[in-house]
């Protein structure tokens, strides 16, 4: 499963649209006034110290990559537990190639057939010749630093969820200020001061949850299914290196599955067969 341009999720599009939704529907059912609930300095409060926080916390590239997370939130993810089948059957065809031309018959499938560097620094283990178990300790090496590195992003979008409210409560205090110094003064300031104050506070945690921990979440549940399918494709590419029978692969990666879903590879070729024969 190479790392594509994916198509979107349809299902996090309407979470997102039905979550605004029933908060603009209330809004909108309370009052006949909805401008009341736009306010530029809550919002320039929230998100520029959000912002601030987050780039003073971390490094600029992790912060940059948490907002591309947030983007990236409705996209499908790079791998699913239902098509580890597909990877498995990728796996069984280089057992076969092995088998009838030996490792070096893996050299082929490096390069444009294989783009994603973990899978390739695999394979090249594996043509290499290393024994089984240094390719199977180097891989999961490889495995964790890269489910490390790509979960950074989570950290940095659990602390803007957090920091968020915590400036929200930084307009509630401006705006407290602002009503409390014209109380005596101009009585129509207090009506502002008071929506600055409760502007702000909403702004923030709508950031914070409707935002910033969904994205934070829906990125590491992806990453969590990228490094369980890296650990099947581990004991796969071990499998090549051992020149175990493509049966034999068959039956052990199916281990990774639920049972429901067990690869079978005699289906797989009747279907490929039948396919064959209708066309």
């Amino acid at each position: 499963m190479e790392r594509v341009v994916q198509s979107v999720s349809l299902a996090t599009i309407a979470g997102i649209i039905f979550g605004f939704c029933l908060i603009l529907g209330a809004i909108a059912h309370g009052t006949d006034n909805w401008v009341s609930f736009l306010s530029l300095e809550g919002f320039l409060i929230v998100i520029g110290g959000t912002i601030a926080n987050a780039f003073m916390s971390y490094q600029a590239n992790y912060v940059l990559l948490a907002f591309g997370a947030i983007w990236h939130m409705v996209k499908k993810p790079r791998a699913t537990r239902e098509g580890l089948n597909a990877e498995i059957m990728r796996l069984i065809k280089w057992a076969y190639l092995v088998h009838s031309k030996g490792l070096a018959g893996l050299e082929g499938e490096i390069g444009p057939r294989i783009k994603e560097p973990l899978l390739r620094y695999g394979v090249e283990l594996v043509i290499t010749g290393y024994q089984p178990e240094v390719i199977r300790k180097m891989l999961n090496t490889a495995v964790e630093a890269d489910y490390e590195h790509s979960i950074t992003p989570v950290t940095v979008l659990r602390n803007m969820a957090s920091t968020a409210p915590a400036f929200g409560m930084v307009g509630t205090l401006v705006g407290m200020i602002v009503m409390l110094q014209h109380i005596q003064g101009d009585m129509s300031q207090i009506g502002t001061g008071l929506s600055v104050a409760l502007l702000a506070t909403l702004y923030g945690i709508i950031m914070a949850r409707l935002t910033c921990l969904p994205a934070a979440d829906k990125l590491m549940q992806k990453e969590e299914i990228m490094r369980f399918r890296n650990y099947m494709m581990t004991e796969g590419l071990v499998l090549l290196a051992e020149k175990q029978s493509p049966r034999y692969m068959q039956d052990k990666l199916n281990s990774f599955l639920d049972p429901a879903t067990h690869f079978n590879i005699d289906a797989q070729l009747k279907n490929a067969s039948a396919t064959g024969t209708a066309a």
